[in-house]
């Protein structure tokens, strides 16, 4: 079973406003609201995969309770901690003029390291040998920065593979527990290495240089419309970016993690995940919001994908 958690979800509301002006009145033109948060995202897509998740995390107030809806209209299974507090709102503005994407988000409700404890203790009693753990996104006020490192220690005792994505301070603390899998962007890596990587060559270097330091079996590296990098222990392969006329960028990273765990728990070979993972990231960004792309879309641009071994 692959498990995502949440640990700081949101309320995605998507507006598209034409020319965004700053000091100006600013007009919707289109609106939509989705449940949110990197491992909610991910568990969305794993369904349209044709794969089963069970959505975990932390929830607060009115908020929570219309994502908990939304997810369980959707047919999706969560099991999500609800404490005092009221989830973020998050608001993506889209402006199709100009060609931006502008994320404002709220900070979120604040939660001690005893509620965090008890959210993964929860965990530990459902996860098991052979199970698949994807922890992303950001951390809830009041979190310790080494919190993602606690949990894929605590995760990968229970005899799980963890796949961990995020970045900064909590990526850096994460690795250090050497998850299964991580997915920096060229950024991220560069951050991480303390150096400016720009070449896939250069990139893969650094990404070995990674998973040996910190026993780190698989890293991918996305680099936006130029496509991703595939590192294991034996091959490498590059995937070319896909071109597809663009409805939202918001979520295209979480829909490449979907398609890692579900390709992970198939037992897919490197290829033809790096050919999943390519298609699924660019037919959700095709899409609206945040919502996942249907399987028949990810399934037409799988042949378009373009990769070469390194």
């Amino acid at each position: 079973m692959i498990y995502t958690v949440t640990l700081n979800p949101a309320l995605d509301k998507t507006v598209e406003i034409p020319s965004l002006t700053v000091n100006s009145v600013n007009r919707i033109t289109t609106m939509r609201t989705d449940p949110g948060g990197k491992g909610i995202n991910v568990s969305k897509v794993i369904d349209k995969l044709g794969k089963k998740s069970i959505a975990t995390g932390i929830l607060g107030g009115d908020t929570g309770n219309a994502i908990q809806s939304a997810l369980q209209a959707m047919g999706l299974e969560t099991s999500f901690r609800f404490v005092e507090g009221e989830t973020r709102t998050n608001l993506k503005v889209i402006d199709p003029v100009n060609h931006t994407n502008t994320d404002i988000n709220e900070p979120g409700v604040t939660v001690s390291e005893e509620i965090l404890n008890q959210v993964l203790e929860e965990l530990l009693g459902k996860i098991g040998t052979g199970d698949i753990v994807v922890l992303s996104g950001s951390l809830p006020k009041g979190s310790p920065k080494d919190t993602y490192h606690t949990w894929v220690r605590a995760c990968k005792g229970a005899g799980t593979k963890v796949i961990l994505d995020a970045d900064g301070e909590l990526l850096s603390e994460g690795i250090k527990a050497s998850p299964y899998l991580i997915k920096p962007n060229n950024h991220e890596l560069s951050d991480l290495l303390g150096r400016t990587l720009a070449t896939p060559e250069e990139l893969e270097k650094a990404a070995r240089e990674l998973m040996e330091k910190n026993g780190i079996a698989k890293i991918v590296v996305s680099m936006g419309g130029d496509g991703a990098l595939y590192v294991t222990d034996k091959e490498t392969i590059y995937a070319e970016g896909l071109k597809v006329p663009v409805g939202s960028t918001v979520g295209a990273g979480d829909s490449v993690v979907a398609s890692l765990a579900a390709a992970e728990e198939s037992g897919m070979s490197l290829e033809d995940t790096v050919r999943l993972s390519t298609a699924t990231g660019a037919a959700n960004v095709m899409c609206s919001g945040t919502q996942a792309a249907e399987y028949d879309v990810i399934e037409g641009l799988i042949p378009r994908v373009v990769l070469h071994r390194m």
